[in-house]
């Protein structure tokens, strides 16, 4: 390759959207290139052992066919699987992840984007190998990783101490240990029980007055299954609305998509991980951190709960505190690219294209959930992301 080669599009990241989206762009462009390590943030930032919360009907990546999916794929390697009743592990979707990879996107470069900027009308890419690409359009799908909410609290301890769900492949490493875990989420709880299991003493600190929990799969009657049709994100006509028509849910109101990508699927268990949680860890309820400090190789927490103060020491803090996105974590793009977007809470404003006010310049994943909702939070968005680019792209050909 040349030190300075021009294409048509450039995507980086090769999780479930940037791969999804190479697969339905391939028939078109000639040229394509995708940069990532494939299935990364799940192999590297996802605990051995882990569940996907998500029903295996709503974990397939998407091929232009429709046919590569998780059911099909778990039936060629003799895998148990069902839509509903059985959660899916881990490894089995890197797997399946990285099999859609081999099989329909075989191109994957394993090289990182260090610096995006513009150039006229192209996009200049710098890869940590030192070559120099220049690309007409470049989508940005590099996952949730980079955007780990951290309290404001637990800032400035060292990470001996204090660290994000999101850093730990094997948790095995706290066995006899005291951890504490923060959240009420899939993320938390989860991450609880596996280090519960790991042979951690755990505990959960929740600021709400309960753990939810999912419902498990029923057989319901056929009106409740028209009332609260089954969906990637729940069983409500709501979830119905936000699963199937995110090109309507992008005409709502600015501060009524936020509020909804904010409160929808709030903090909650998966109906299978209860029985892994009770008598297990403890819960402290109504509690939430006022503040902490290292002291002697542990974490000295400032609690309030239940309206009083309280101190507890713990050896390790683990923050299932799920994800915020802003754009200006990603590092690689520079302040020349960012400065001029149009943003709603520090994410890009997109077309129905997902194209963002930099001509060429499109977001998918997480950082475009504020403009198209909440399924953009998971695998199950991937599918309609990749269509809607194939058919943009086809629509109007490549930007020159």
């Amino acid at each position: 390759m040349s030190n300075d080669s021009r294409i048509s599009v450039a995507i980086m990241g090769a999780g479930p959207y940037g791969l999804s989206i190479a697969a339905h762009l391939r028939r078109l462009v000639s040229d394509l290139r995708i940069f990532g390590r494939p299935m990364d943030s799940w192999r590297s930032h996802m605990p051995k052992g882990l569940l996907l919360k998500s029903e295996g009907f709503a974990s397939n990546l998407s091929d232009p066919e429709g046919s590569y999916t998780l059911r099909s794929y778990c039936r060629s390697k003799d895998i148990e699987y069902d839509d509903y009743v059985y959660p899916i592990p881990i490894d089995t979707f890197i797997r399946y992840g990285l099999g859609f990879q081999q099989d329909l996107v075989p191109g994957v470069e394993e090289q990182q984007v260090t610096s995006v900027t513009r150039d006229g009308s192209d996009f200049v890419l710098t890869l940590d190998s030192g070559e120099v690409v220049r690309a007409l359009n470049v989508i940005v799908a590099t996952g949730y990783a980079k955007f780990a909410n951290m309290p404001a609290e637990l800032a400035g301890l060292p990470a001996s101490l204090v660290s994000h769900s999101a850093d730990h492949v094997d948790l095995g490493s706290f066995a006899g240990r005291d951890v504490t875990v923060i959240g009420a989420g899939q993320s938390a709880l989860e991450t609880a029980a596996l280090v519960s299991e790991a042979g951690a003493s755990v505990r959960v600190l929740v600021r709400t007055g309960a753990v939810e929990w999912n419902r498990p799969p029923t057989n319901r009657p056929l009106l409740e299954r028209m009332l609260h049709p089954r969906t990637p994100l729940g069983r409500s006509r709501y979830a119905w609305f936000y699963s199937n028509a995110i090109q309507l849910f992008r005409h709502l109101p600015a501060h009524l998509r936020l509020e909804v990508v904010r409160r929808e699927l709030g903090p909650g268990g998966a109906w299978w991980l209860k029985e892994r949680i009770d008598g297990k860890a403890a819960i402290l309820l109504n509690t939430r951190i006022t503040g902490a400090a290292a002291a002697g190789g542990q974490v000295r927490l400032q609690l309030e709960q239940e309206g009083r103060a309280v101190e507890l020491t713990t050896d390790h803090v683990i923050a299932g505190t799920g994800y915020s996105v802003d754009i200006k974590q990603l590092g690689f793009l520079t302040p020349d690219l960012i400065s001029p977007l149009r943003m709603i809470a520090q994410t890009p404003v997109l077309s129905a294209a997902f194209e963002s006010s930099q001509p060429g310049l499109y977001f998918v994943g997480l950082a475009s959930a504020n403009t198209f909702g909440p399924l953009m939070r998971f695998a199950a968005g991937a599918g309609p992301t990749a269509r809607r680019l194939a058919s943009h792209f086809r629509r109007t050909g490549m930007r020159h």
